[in-house]
């Protein structure tokens, strides 16, 4: 046992610094001895023989459980160790891998078969648990999905900033009063910005009853309850129709077998002259399926798309797609910023939940970031309309937009921001 894991780990480890000691108390070092040391501890058989098979999934249970442990360095030190020791992914092509992939493959269709009541489940196994874990790692407008950082000096709170203000702008705002669906609104940041600096008048609709009241408090407290209702209601059940329509990392979970429904319910949403805006992570390759381990214990029925399986959906649904902007290493740096902020409470953590909960939720925050940085994982922004002239001829408006709304967020709600375009009507 202990010699085959050894052959394994040398085949994917040639850089790096890493030491192993296996269950039988014996330990080996592993790169070339350059870079940071990390050191992690086999405890069982068991634990040994789950890397073996399939270490996609067993290294974060494993862990999680107790029975690997890190002596030196922390997960995500480990995880940089094996991506780039390994740059070609090659365990993931050795026969067992390629057949566990090939059989997840087969049985997605299942895995991602998101009707009503199973999306409200899969929902509330994330976004129901309390909103005092949350806070101790995002900011303080609580953005669950990618910020937009502008330089490498900007922080989160500026970069979450950014991201509200980068989305409101490809939604072409040219005037106050317009009407928005924010589908899967979260704990209510986006809707409360577009209504606050763009007088916008929006809906925003979730499964998970955490974040429903925590917006609705939040609309309450800010002054909003009339420009922006927040509802505990599927997308697919909404039945106004609305100037604009903005989705942000609600996509990963509506499910492949569901892509067609959703652009179809979109595209009945969104008045013939409108704008939507899509969010979503997406792969760079080609279609594949959920990382085990986050299928399993972090985000249930969910599944991030290729762009080439999100197209054909588009394209039948009849929207138009006016634009779309790849952000590249954004994601990677926001999962930073969250790792490294829970890492710094994790004893907080802990007292909410318990020290397994708290394992795999820093081998998922460091999963994650490491398959933006070092694998397949982006963000898509896709722009979508039933009219091509729905949107101005090229992108500048993008840019002025975002002056502009910059410069109404430095007064701090003086009014709400006019953008070139309507001025010069």
């Amino acid at each position: 046992m202990h010699a085959l894991l050894h052959k394994f780990i040398s085949t994917i480890i040639r850089r790096g610094n890493l030491t192993v000691t296996f269950s039988n108390g014996k330990s080996r070092h592993y790169g070339g001895g350059h870079g940071k040391p990390v050191h992690i501890r086999f405890n069982t058989k068991r634990a040994e023989r789950g890397i073996l098979g399939n270490p996609e999934f067993y290294l974060g249970h494993y862990y999680a459980e107790g029975e690997i442990d890190l002596v030196q360095g922390d997960m995500y030190d480990f995880l940089e160790a094996v991506f780039t020791g390994d740059p070609g992914g090659e365990f993931q092509q050795r026969p067992w891998m390629k057949a566990i992939a090939a059989l997840r493959y087969k049985l997605r269709h299942f895995k991602e078969f998101n009707v009503a009541h199973r999306s409200r489940r899969n929902v509330q196994h994330h976004y129901d648990l309390t909103g005092a874990l949350y806070d101790l790692f995002l900011d303080k407008d609580r953005q669950y999905s990618c910020a937009y950082f502008e330089t490498k000096e900007t922080d989160l709170e500026e970069a979450q900033l950014a991201k509200k203000r980068h989305i409101a702008a490809k939604m072409a705002m040219t005037r106050p009063g317009l009407s928005v669906l924010d589908i899967g609104c979260g704990w209510g940041g986006m809707a409360l910005y577009l209504a606050r600096f763009l007088g916008a008048s929006v809906k925003g609709v979730t499964l998970s009853d955490e974040q429903l009241a925590v917006a609705r408090k939040r609309a309450e407290d800010g002054g909003f309850a009339e420009r922006v209702r927040f509802e505990l209601e599927d997308y697919r059940h909404v039945q106004e129709q609305f100037d604009r329509l903005v989705s942000v990392g609600m996509f990963e979970h509506v499910g492949r077998p569901f892509y067609d429904q959703y652009f179809q319910q979109c595209a009945k949403l969104l008045k013939k002259d409108g704008v939507m805006l899509l969010h979503t992570i997406g792969r760079t390759d080609m279609p594949a399926t959920t990382n085990a381990f986050i299928e399993k214990y972090i985000f249930p029925g969910g599944y991030i798309p290729a762009l080439s399986e999100v197209m054909p959906a588009i394209e039948r649904s009849g929207l138009k797609i006016t634009d779309i902007e790849i952000l590249r290493l954004h994601y990677a740096e926001t999962l930073k910023a969250w790792r490294e902020r829970f890492m710094a409470r994790r004893d907080e953590a802990k007292a909410l939940y318990d020290e397994r909960f708290c394992r795999m939720w820093e081998f998922y925050l460091a999963g994650s970031e490491s398959a933006f940085r070092w694998q397949n994982l982006v963000i898509f922004q896709i722009q979508l309309a039933h009219d091509q002239q729905a949107v101005p001829l090229t992108r500048d408006y993008i840019h002025e937009a975002e002056a502009c709304l910059r410069a109404i967020e430095q007064r701090q709600g003086e009014g709400v921001a006019r953008f070139p375009q309507e001025a010069a009507e």
